[in-house]
């Protein structure tokens, strides 16, 4: 094949054949060079994919923390409205307690003041 492919350059001048040959060989390298932007091309796209794919990943994880960080502070809030109202209720509690035992003081004076009578 190599043959036939140089047979249409027979008869040519000298001039015209170094001429050819200086443009084969800048074909050549051309295609070489061609190759490797191809091939850095290529590598390029594969790696934006993997960074494009990153990022997504990332995206995702943060859509994910966000959400999970919203359910806490929900959690916290209902939490804290609980510590409250049972702050509250030991707060009443307390003063229910308090009555009583004013009362039960009452009581016991009121007793001992009748147990007082009843001697004497």
């Amino acid at each position: 094949m190599s043959w036939a492919m140089e047979e249409w350059k027979e008869g040519l001048s000298p001039r015209v054949l170094q001429k050819i040959n200086e443009l084969e060989t800048q074909l050549d390298r051309l295609k070489k060079e061609r190759q490797q932007r191809q091939f850095q091309l290529e590598s390029f796209e594969a790696a934006l994919q993997k960074e494009k794919q990153k990022v997504e990943n990332e995206k995702n994880e943060a859509a994910t923390l966000k959400r999970e960080n919203q359910s806490l502070m929900e959690l916290c809030d209902s939490l804290e409205k609980a510590k409250q109202k049972i702050s509250h209720d030991l707060q009443v509690k307390e003063s229910q307690v308090n009555i009583q035992s004013g009362q039960l003081n009452s009581s016991k004076k009121d007793v001992e003041r009748l147990e007082q009578e009843l001697k004497r």
